[in-house]
């Protein structure tokens, strides 16, 4: 008897996609040295560390300044150039050196122009030292060899607990809103107890906040009202 061989496998139809789920993550990790080894993030106890801010590459900011110093720098230097080679100094140079040495201290626009150029650079000076992106929330990631920073967008932590919040019987209408140390969540009760609802609404929301394990979790503020349309 000849053995039964198994039919070759053909162009059947491919399983169904899995539905997208609205939970937006961005993770960055280091890669290792020698990527053909597996790395491993979780610790023997599996303990977790908390993810760290992740810092704003603002390269908008930061290209102009670069382009405002380069073209002062390079008008200025023209001008000395000129200077040195006989030519007389630019106008607007003499009449900037002339203002500023004919002009009291306390004059109005000397005011205005020290005070413009202080709150410029104590605007640098944030900007390099706040790391931005305080749109994205920073999770809980186990530590390890190779770190991997993972964060939430502010949205979708937003439409997750509005989701858990609307399977709460009774909830007609939610409004979340998620900011860095506080969720405000607003709901409308069209039917049963306003104060049984408003427990679970608050049980539900607060496993739904600890199940994004977020590394430094909002207080939740929760406000309901019995809806009367």
């Amino acid at each position: 008897m000849t053995p039964d061989r198994e039919p070759p496998a053909g162009p059947g139809p491919s399983p169904a996609p899995r539905s997208a789920t609205p939970l937006t993550v961005t993770m960055l990790a280091r890669q290792p040295a020698d990527a053909a080894q597996p790395q491993h993030n979780s610790t023997a106890d599996g303990s977790a560390r908390p993810t760290r801010r992740l810092w704003s590459a603002r390269r908008i900011p930061a290209a102009l300044t670069a382009l405002a110093i380069m073209a002062g720098a390079a008008v200025l230097l023209f001008d000395i150039s000129a200077v040195r080679a006989g030519r007389n100094a630019a106008a607007w140079r003499t009449r900037l050196a002339h203002e500023l040495a004919t002009r009291p201290l306390d004059d109005t626009w000397i005011l205005a122009g020290a005070a413009l150029t202080a709150a410029l650079g104590l605007c640098l000076i944030i900007l390099a030292l706040t790391p931005g992106l305080r749109h994205q929330l920073p999770l809980n990631t186990p530590a390890g060899r190779n770190p991997v920073h993972a964060v939430l967008d502010r949205d979708a932590a937003a439409l997750q607990l509005r989701d858990a919040a609307m399977r709460v019987p009774g909830v007609s209408r939610a409004r979340i809103r998620v900011r860095r140390h506080r969720i405000t969540a607003r709901a409308d009760v069209r039917f049963r107890d306003l104060a049984q609802v408003k427990d679970e609404l608050t049980a539900a929301l607060h496993e739904q906040r600890d199940s994004l394990a977020l590394a430094r979790p909002p207080r939740l503020i929760i406000r309901a009202r019995q809806s009367r349309s």
